[in-house]
């Protein structure tokens, strides 16, 4: 008897074994440093929208998954060079990292907007609340007229390597004195102490700032979308490997993260997260 429960234990930690055996195992890379996106708490761990929805995504997924931290500048050639098998950090869609990686559907907006400290000259700016750069129009034009005016001589502080960058970068407001930092945090402390006049990045991530710090930071001029910023944030992933047996995974993955997407839009999920992180519901 005792022979018998022995040999079926021995058969049921086998058929679970089996089953751990075969479940899919993703590294997603995040930058752990661009709350409400992603965070860390005090112990170090990583938080955050993007880590819960992950976490949501590879349930949805029945996959094995683990959350690694990585610098932002360093987020696309670490994906290439397989220290992980895609980016879930507040990364937009652009035309020009769509060259590089490929990118899933959409699952959530990201607005940006310049911020200053309250007092500024720039409070304000008669400018329409929000504007698509890809849309344009005469209220695209009249807004960048606006602001190329208000920040003329001014110093911009921003993340490098962003779509904020870019869009300081491109002339569409004239030629602005650009100071980049390694971190949001950065840019959010020097903007807090007066080395900048103004700064730009998702606009949640100067809220989020304001609301846990005190500070009073305020947004100014419109909220920009569209062109330089991207058509929201997705899932990065790899276009292709040295091997067929690589390049294959890599689309199954792409096909992956699409399906519980989709399944995480439908089930309300990736809308509950967002008000939780952002106040209001950023789902695409």
């Amino acid at each position: 008897m005792n022979k018998l429960k022995t040999f079926g234990l021995g058969i049921l930690i086998s058929f679970f074994l089996t089953i751990s055996s075969n479940a899919e195992s993703i590294r997603i890379g995040t930058e752990g440093a661009y709350p409400p996106w992603n965070s860390k708490d005090a112990s170090g761990n990583l938080i955050g929208f993007e880590v819960e929805l992950a976490n949501e995504l590879c349930k949805i997924m029945k996959a094995e998954c683990t959350i690694v931290e990585q610098d932002w500048d360093g987020m696309i050639p670490a994906l290439l060079l397989r220290k992980f098998d895609a980016i879930m950090a507040g990364m937009s869609i652009t035309a020009e990292r769509q060259k590089t990686i490929t990118f899933s559907q959409g699952y959530a907006d990201e607005v940006a907007s310049l911020a200053v400290m309250k007092g500024s000259s720039l409070e304000g700016m008669d400018t329409p609340e929000g504007i698509n750069l890809t849309l344009g129009g005469s209220d695209v034009k009249k807004a960048l007229k606006t602001i190329t005016g208000a920040l003329a001589g001014k110093t911009v502080c921003v993340q490098t390597a962003t779509i904020h960058q870019n869009f300081l970068d491109s002339g569409d407001v004239g030629s602005v004195n650009v100071r980049t930092y390694k971190t949001q945090d950065e840019v959010n402390l020097d903007l807090a102490s007066g080395r900048c006049d103004a700064a730009l990045a998702a606009a949640v991530a100067f809220t989020d700032y304001a609301e846990k710090s005190g500070k009073p930071v305020v947004l100014v001029g419109p909220t920009f979308s569209g062109g330089a910023f991207g058509n929201g944030v997705g899932v990065g992933i790899r276009k292709g490997g040295d091997s067929n047996n690589i390049e294959k995974r890599d689309a199954k993955l792409l096909k992956d993260f699409n399906k519980a997407i989709d399944k995480a839009r439908k089930q309300g999920i990736i809308s509950k997260l967002a008000i939780k992180h952002f106040g209001f519901d950023a789902s695409m």
